[in-house]
């Protein structure tokens, strides 16, 4: 039985989490490219928050070795990092088991999704059966607080906005709430930025994302396909 996991481990000797302490206001996606040896590269994908805040706290992180920004569209910056410790050296202090660490690595799973948080990662992953699963959460269980927020089975659907950031959320139900969405207009972008204490162009690029990703979960999926 496939499985797909939403969790988060809570252990602040995880990478970057001194970066996502440092600037809380920005959304941190973390990808890992296993093929560069006991090291794997870092693929950072960062929104909200502006650069120089970001750029400082990737600059004096323990666990940054050095850092390059790729590319910027908009709020969204990508930057390629290479982590100055490997796994075992970063988490060896905290975690016991580095064998079982290792073990990880080869488990039937995917982790797809890695977000970086001020205490920790959440993540998404598919499980190839209930047994590699339980080997996962076990470990975690065992050398961090793991905290499980959603278990499904491979195909079934998932609950419109799930896929949402909890920032897409917040922004959405403040302009909501503020009247943003109403006709006539009841708060203008400027007003709901200030309700959020951050830019007029932050809340657009969340208001965007977060209308497209609803739109793709919904109305989108009703569509027949397109003439040739």
């Amino acid at each position: 039985m496939r499985l797909v996991a939403e969790f988060e481990i809570y252990c602040d000797a995880l990478p970057l989490v001194e970066v996502a302490t440092t600037v809380p206001e920005a959304t941190i996606l973390l990808e890992l490219q296993f093929n560069h040896g006991e090291r794997p590269l870092f693929l950072v994908t960062v929104t909200d928050g502006s650069h120089q805040p970001v750029a400082n706290a990737l600059t004096d992180a323990y666990d940054v070795g050095e850092w390059t920004l790729i590319g910027q569209a908009g709020d969204t910056r990508r930057y390629q990092v290479i982590p100055s410790l490997s796994f075992e050296q970063q988490l060896g202090v905290h975690i016991d088991d580095l064998a079982g660490l290792e073990a990880l690595a080869r488990a039937d799973a995917i982790i797809e999704r890695i977000e970086v948080l001020p205490d920790g990662w959440r993540q998404t992953g598919w499980f190839a059966t209930r047994d590699a699963f339980n080997e996962f959460s076990a470990f975690w269980q065992q050398n961090a607080d793991f905290q499980l927020s959603r278990l499904t089975r491979d195909g079934e659907s998932e609950p419109p906005g799930d896929g949402l950031t909890d920032q897409q959320q917040e922004a959405l139900r403040t302009a909501y709430e503020l009247g943003h969405f109403d006709i006539p207009r009841r708060a203008s972008l400027q007003e709901v930025a200030a309700e959020l204490d951050i830019s007029a162009s932050s809340v657009s690029e969340r208001l965007r994302r977060a209308q497209t990703r609803l739109i793709e979960e919904t109305v989108a999926t009703t569509w027949p396909p397109l003439p040739d």
